[in-house]
């Protein structure tokens, strides 16, 4: 029996082992300008065996990437694309730092800080006032969505103020207005909802 675990390993499974086997069968071709016409036909072959890749950008860049890889980055052919490095294939993407700095109010989390800051060092006027309104809207429906209870709009012109570090001064005759919606916690039901829930339990 000839087992797939016997045989030699696939580069890039997703193609199958025939492509794999026709792109050895092509660095075997001294011949190059058949090398290129072959390699152009199996090139058209993975396309069609992968069609979702259509819908990726610069796809003929990538096809030709892969065949490459396919050939172990062995293979003399003229390619409308230089052929990549193993070690620029292989590399490791740069680490991102995590930012360790503790999140002074959780229920707000890490970007509303960052757009405080970044509000604090805009110039004052019509523009930075509208801009304070609108994130201290925002401010309000994360603060309801974890305290249930009414806040008032100074709670949060002074939860704004407290982030920015006294940077940011909300200026007077800035209101809030009133607010409507349901603000449940993400993937909790409310309290009718259970209830509900639980009758239909029953009933079952």
């Amino acid at each position: 029996m000839d087992y797939n675990t016997q045989r030699e390993k696939l580069i890039m499974p997703e193609y199958g082992r025939h492509i794999q086997k026709m792109v050895e069968q092509i660095k075997k071709i001294e011949d190059k300008e058949k090398r290129n016409e072959q390699i152009r036909a199996v090139v058209q072959v993975m396309s069609t065996l992968n069609p979702h890749l259509k819908d990726y950008p610069d796809i003929k860049h990538k096809l030709w990437d892969h065949v490459f890889a396919i050939a172990d980055y062995d293979l003399d052919v003229d390619s409308p694309y230089p052929m990549p490095s193993r070690d620029e294939v292989n590399s490791r993407p740069e680490m991102i730092e995590v930012n360790k700095t503790p999140i002074k109010a959780t229920c707000y989390g890490r970007n509303i800080e960052s757009m405080i800051d970044l509000i604090a060092s805009r110039e004052d006027g019509e523009e930075k006032n509208e801009l304070i309104k609108m994130l201290a809207l925002y401010m309000r429906q994360q603060y309801l969505i974890w305290n249930k209870d009414n806040v008032s709009d100074k709670t949060i012109f002074n939860d704004m103020e407290m982030l920015s570090g006294g940077k940011l001064k909300v200026p007077d005759g800035i209101e809030l207005g009133s607010i409507s919606g349901d603000f449940s916690r993400p993937g909790m039901l409310s309290r009718p909802q259970n209830r509900r829930k639980n009758k239909n339990r029953k009933r079952k």
